[in-house]
């Protein structure tokens, strides 16, 4: 197929983001066996901390210069990498479990390359959206990403659940690998323009290493920018420390019962869809940071504490939908302000850094999060301990209540975060305070005809 005849524009949005929907499909049926077979193995929360550590570690790490090798390079091409080593890493884990060899610590490694690869994935993709769809549609397509990644979800964990009786984790796996290959078709498929180059390209150009310094100095002259990714900061700190522990928690209090955590997942997933979809059909409120900080607000308030104060199904269902069902208007109010405000040449390097600044402080938030629940909160929480006493009454006593009052805690230091972000200028004026990239200056604005 000719370079004229493949797809472009919001068509070819609409390929890579179906591809997309298969893929994560796959992925997610994999994650979620994963996890049953990672707890089964070690009983403890830390195993499945640790594997979030080790899958955000390199992308904070690595994302200012990925963001530099995505700008260098044809970003449709770094897409197809990104996905070709997250099939090969789920190759090699199928490949040790098949020969009996999977242990807990290959997680770690495996985890440590996917999130590596991760790291150029997405600011090649967030990048080439800017170029492919009109400035009007920015949140509404975010807000179908946001649907892609909860869409995978509401089947994901009911087929796996499902699907472990009958063709085993090996089985589900295989899935995940040949999913993969709708996701690399599909970007064979279409056509991704490469930006023009503007003034702050031609100034951000230099070695690899300026190249990537390059989007802390662009972030670091636009205070609201950086008062936006501190406000995620702090957002991303207390939702990794709490919602790492959300899976733990379900099976120590429901007995390892898989299919109460995959209603849970599920649940999630919906709520998940249906923000996707009002941010899809909506494009999200006029001031977009409104979506921000009203959506972090909410999600802490809804999702994180009412979570944790939850003892039975009902409760973990409602909250796992709010949770879900925010995190597109965030997320997808907070691109689209990126994408209008941010040259498109310098998005891969600016986006890099920008993950990085918001990421800083959660690979901390996964690596503390195991022990401090199995050494700490969880003793604490036993009939006679430290804790429950003092909040037994709100979280109940027992197996997973400690960590169920770690998620009440980490949902009220979300919702403290947002008012904080509303309550700075900056922030909250971020959309007035800042032009759009594509803004004629005023001063050589052509004046209307009289």
């Amino acid at each position: 197929m000719s370079q004229q005849t493949r797809p472009t524009g919001m068509r070819a949005f609409w390929v890579i983001w179906a591809g997309q929907v298969v893929s994560l499909l796959g992925t997610a049926m994999t994650n979620f066996g994963l996890t049953i077979w990672a707890y089964q193995e070690t009983g403890e929360a830390t195993a499945l901390a640790l594997i979030g550590f080790f899958f955000i570690t390199p992308m904070v790490i690595l994302s200012p210069t990925a963001g530099a090798i995505v700008d260098r390079s044809n970003r449709k091409t770094m897409m197809m990498l990104s996905d070709l080593a997250a099939g090969l890493t789920t190759i090699v884990q199928l490949a040790l479990l098949l020969t009996g060899n999977l242990e807990i610590w290959h997680l770690y490694i495996t985890a440590a390359v996917a999130g590596t690869f991760q790291t150029f994935q997405w600011p090649a993709f967030s990048a080439a959206i800017t170029l492919m769809v009109p400035k009007e549609q920015y949140g509404r397509a975010n807000g179908l990403l946001q649907l892609a990644n909860a869409a995978s979800g509401i089947f994901a964990p009911l087929l796996a659940a499902a699907l472990l009786g009958f063709i085993g984790l090996t089985g589900i796996m295989a899935i995940d690998v040949v999913s993969f290959a709708f996701a690399i078709g599909a970007l064979l498929f279409v056509f991704i323009p490469q930006p023009e180059r503007s003034e702050a390209g031609r100034e951000a150009k230099a070695n690899l290493w300026q190249e990537s310094l390059y989007g802390f100095r662009h972030i670091l002259r636009r205070p609201s920018l950086l008062g936006l990714q501190l406000v995620f900061m702090g957002g991303n700190l207390f939702a990794g420390l709490g919602f790492t522990l959300m899976a733990p928690l379900i099976l120590a209090r429901t007995g390892n019962n898989e299919l109460i955590l995959g209603s849970v997942n599920t649940a999630g997933a919906i709520g998940g869809v249906v923000g996707g979809l009002a941010m899809s059909a909506w494009g999200g409120p006029k001031r977009r940071v409104l979506g921000v900080l009203g959506g972090w607000l909410l999600f802490g308030l809804l999702g994180g504490t009412l979570f944790g104060l939850g003892q039975a199904l009902p409760i973990w269902l409602i909250a796992s939908f709010a949770a879900a069902f925010f995190g597109p208007i965030i997320d997808a109010s907070n691109q689209a302000i990126w994408q209008a405000k941010v040259e498109p040449d310098v998005q891969g390097r600016v986006f890099g850094t920008r993950r990085m600044i918001a990421w800083a402080i959660s690979p901390l938030a996964h690596l503390i999060a195991g022990p401090l629940a199995d050494q700490v909160f969880e003793p604490a929480m036993q009939p006679g301990g430290g804790l429950a006493g003092t909040f037994g009454s709100l979280v109940g006593t027992g197996a997973g209540t400690g960590m169920s009052l770690i998620l009440f805690v980490c949902g009220i230091g979300i919702a403290l975060v947002a008012i904080v972000g509303y309550m700075t200028r900056v922030v909250r004026n971020a959309e007035d305070i800042l032009p759009d990239f594509d803004a004629i200056p005023e001063e050589t604005a052509v004046p209307a005809a009289t």
